[in-house]
């Protein structure tokens, strides 16, 4: 299992193609191979091809814009193949489940079409939790829907730790629930601060097991696990990235 960088962490570090560029180097420089592109200015294919290959690096996960991946599939997978990214994600459904379950019947209707040309293509569409797809309709999650709807050779999931916990699951038992859909994860901390905010922290700095976390990543398949931290409090970005990347590799990780 690789520990990539999920560049959304730097995303204020990646608002043009110049900086985008010198932030590729100082992640390999920390030793990072793989990243995951999010957040980040838009940029040409073979551009972002070129930029990966001067710096050693390979990115095997994006988050996308739906529209384009259920309007314009096969260019969408065009584009990817171009620096080899099997991995197709979004980071939420469109409307975030704020208008209830007419948004996961939209992101149903229109997210299946696609993810059965991806498939064929060769790609594979993901989904990236946060907290609110732990809500209930009908006595099922919206997690547990999401699967039941999609079946595994169509969706895999981007499981975020942070996010599990913050919506009062156990990330540990969620990973191993979801064993063998769970090909990229996202490695995020939380630290909890005396009068019980919930913060994100570097991983290993806070409340998560992430030894027991890794294991059923390993267990579950996981190819590509993304360290990411959303804020990081004025503390420099490389550097909270850098101690984590630090800890995984003490717990035996590539």
């Amino acid at each position: 299992m690789l520990i990539g960088a999920q560049l959304y962490t730097l995303r204020d570090y990646c608002k043009n193609t110049a900086d985008f560029a010198e932030t590729l180097k100082k992640v390999a420089d920390i030793g990072f191979k793989t990243v995951q592109v999010s957040g980040t200015c838009a940029y040409e294919p073979l551009w972002l091809k070129e930029q990966l290959d001067i710096n050693g690096l390979s990115c095997d996960l994006t988050h996308f814009n739906f529209n384009r991946i259920t309007d314009e599939t096969e260019k969408v997978v065009e584009e990817h193949d171009i620096f080899k990214c099997k991995y197709i994600g979004v980071g939420s459904m469109p409307g975030f489940l704020n208008n209830g379950v007419d948004d996961y019947i939209n992101y149903v209707s229109k997210g299946l079409p696609a993810a059965r040309k991806m498939s064929k293509l060769g790609s594979l569409l993901m989904y990236h939790n946060h907290d609110v797809e732990y809500r209930v309709y009908e006595d099922m999650t919206y997690m547990d829907r999401l699967a039941a709807a999609f079946p595994a050779e169509l969706m895999g999931f981007t499981l975020d730790s942070y996010w599990i916990k913050f919506a009062g699951a156990d990330p540990v038992e969620e990973f191993r629930k979801f064993s063998g859909r769970i090909p990229c994860v996202h490695f995020k901390d939380m630290a909890v601060l005396t009068d019980g905010t919930k913060r994100y922290a570097p991983v290993g700095s806070g409340i998560l097991d992430f030894e027991k976390i890794a294991e059923a990543c390993v267990t579950g398949g996981t190819k590509f696990a993304y360290i990411e931290q959303d804020d990081c409090y004025g503390e420099d970005p490389f550097k909270c990235l850098e101690s984590s990347y630090k800890y995984c590799k003490s717990l035996g990780l590539e």
